[in-house]
């Protein structure tokens, strides 16, 4: 019994494939099992040939490696199950902090500390169980050498043509298994490829036609108006088109644009391919704003670093005020001195004295006052640019306000009995249909507290930039969702959208399904060239 139990972990530790939520349902086990493993007929062999001791040692060390291999094999299903991609070895240690945050907010702090222990404690029975199964395995192996050594030529043989004819049976997993080989490669390759990707991003920071552009030509068909580009957390392409959550989203949308063209304002919009899922919005931002894709930590910090001129300091170049609300900052932000920003409010200096919302410190209508009562309210001001991070969308997506009369708000105290009335994240996440569902609630109220800010406040000279920074977790969206995000562009001055009617983009708010995508990376370039000379409509 305790032979065959290593022998079945083993052998799963070796063809275990690292997306099985991306299996069709009921063909986990039909997938896992019906595989040949090229790694464990070459150990067999291997250990086959060796003398006792040798064959001892060599043992210890194989399941050692593999104990180590099926742990990152576990984090990779993990990653996929929530980020939909692998673990880099390399640069995703920081992200373990972030998935705790949304385990204390999910299941609460006991709970997060004890999937924690939990893990710790998996990690550490694997390594020992699988060099246990190792050594107990390889020890059988001399008692019947005729028969192993016909085995491994036969499996060898079956390999060889399965792999040669690549033949494979659900979910594009091969029956020729080589997933641990590959696993070991790709972690030993993970810092050469991070060195090379380090050198090849620094002259890509440096291929930049927008820097030496001449001031008074820079965003040239925007002198005069108000910017505000407003990121609604977790806003993904699910959130318009998933007919299993969207209709909240969608009807947001659909009151928000009639009021606004009430008001004389039109929009036009379409997606973004985001360079992260279900987390990580400083990539996305950082994509956005820098014209670069910074899908991993080692090209954020290396961005941060530069002089590398973003959408924020191409304003401020062309003389705007740049500001930054972000309700989300709790600690210093050296980076928004990267972004050029000349002032920024934080969750420290916004003035809020209300409740926090699980992650989020205070509610987008919130913010969006102090937009209006920091800068958009002064007398005799410059024009702006303002970077609006808007947070009530972040998971848990529990609680979320209603919109109140903006001239309720006040300091935020009014919020109170609406954060001790609401649902708790633990509560929420025992029912997958109720989370999907606050998630959509969550997104129109975020968007809606924009787009009534607008109707609110806005006049002739106002531009808004709407989008999402990523789609949210797995949890909402599945493991096969795309990272398209929605973006539009709002403005009464018909000649700001005249700038970019050769976009494709679709009139209104809500995106059409063939709405142009493109990587997020390119619209920094595309804006700038849209409002500045070359942009001229012919």
């Amino acid at each position: 019994m305790v032979t065959t139990l290593a022998a079945l972990f083993v052998f799963l530790a070796l063809v275990l494939p690292d997306q099985i939520f991306r299996l069709p349902p009921g063909n986990f086990w039909g997938t896992a099992l019906v595989r040949v493993p090229i790694e464990g007929l070459l150990a067999v062999a291997l250990l086959l040939v060796l003398p006792e001791r040798a064959r001892r040692i060599t043992a210890t060390v194989l399941g050692v490696l593999l104990g180590a291999l099926t742990v990152l094999k576990i984090i990779d299903i993990a990653f996929f199950a929530v980020l939909a991609r692998a673990f880099d070895p390399v640069l995703d240690w920081m992200l373990f902090k972030d998935g705790f945050n949304f385990l204390t907010d999910s299941v609460g702090k006991g709970g997060a500390i004890g999937v924690a222990a939990g893990g710790v404690l998996l990690a550490a029975v694997t390594f020992v169980a699988m060099t246990f199964s190792v050594r107990r395995l390889s020890r059988l192996l001399p008692s019947h050498p005729r028969l192993v050594r016909g085995g491994v030529v036969t499996l060898s043989a079956a390999w060889v043509t399965l792999a040669v004819m690549g033949f494979q049976l659900v979910g594009g997993i091969p029956v020729a298994s080589q997933s641990a080989t590959d696993l070991a490669r790709d972690t030993v390759l993970a810092v050469p490829k991070d060195i090379e990707d380090r050198k090849n991003f620094a002259r890509e920071v440096q291929d930049d036609d927008f820097r030496t552009m001449p001031q008074d030509q820079l965003l040239s068909a925007l002198r005069g108006k108000d910017v505000i580009i407003g990121f609604v957390e977790s806003y993904g392409r699910d959130a318009v088109e998933n007919p299993d959550f969207n209709r909240p989203v969608v009807e947001q949308l659909r009151t928000g644009q009639q009021k606004l063209e009430a008001k004389g304002f039109h929009g036009r919009s379409g997606y973004l391919t985001s360079p992260t899922f279900g987390g990580g919005s400083w990539l996305a931002h950082s994509t956005f704003l820098s014209g670069l894709w910074v899908d991993n930590q080692n090209r954020y910090r290396n961005l941060v670093a530069t002089d590398r001129l973003t959408l924020t300091s191409a304003f401020g170049k062309a003389g705007f005020r740049t500001v930054g609300f972000e309700p989300g900052v709790t600690f210093a932000w050296p980076e928004g001195q990267f972004y050029g920003y000349q002032q920024i409010y934080d969750s420290h200096t916004l003035g809020y004295n209300g409740p926090m919302l699980s992650w989020s410190t205070m509610p987008d209508q919130y913010v969006m006052k102090k937009v209006q009562d920091y800068e958009f309210a002064k007398p005799k001001r410059k024009p702006l640019m303002a970077e609006v991070t808007l947070t009530s969308s972040h998971t848990p997506w529990t609680p979320v306000p209603s919109m109140l009369p903006w001239d309720q708000i006040g300091d935020g105290k009014v919020y109170g009995p609406t954060v001790a009335a609401a649902e708790s994240p633990q509560k929420l996440f025992s029912d997958g249909k109720k989370v999907k569902q606050a998630y959509a609630g969550s997104i129109a109220y975020s968007v809606d507290s924009l787009l009534s800010w607008v109707q609110e406040y806005g006049d002739d000279n106002l531009v808004l930039v709407l989008l999402g920074d990523h789609q949210p977790a797995s949890v909402v969206v599945g493991t096969n969702s795309t990272k398209d995000v929605p973006i539009s562009i709002v403005a009464k001055d018909p000649k700001v959208l005249d700038r970019i009617s050769g976009w494709g983009w679709t009139d209104g708010l809500t995106p059409a399904p063939g709405a142009p995508l493109w990587p997020m990376n390119e619209f920094r370039d595309k804006f700038l060239t849209a409002y500045s000379p070359q942009g001229e409509p012919h």
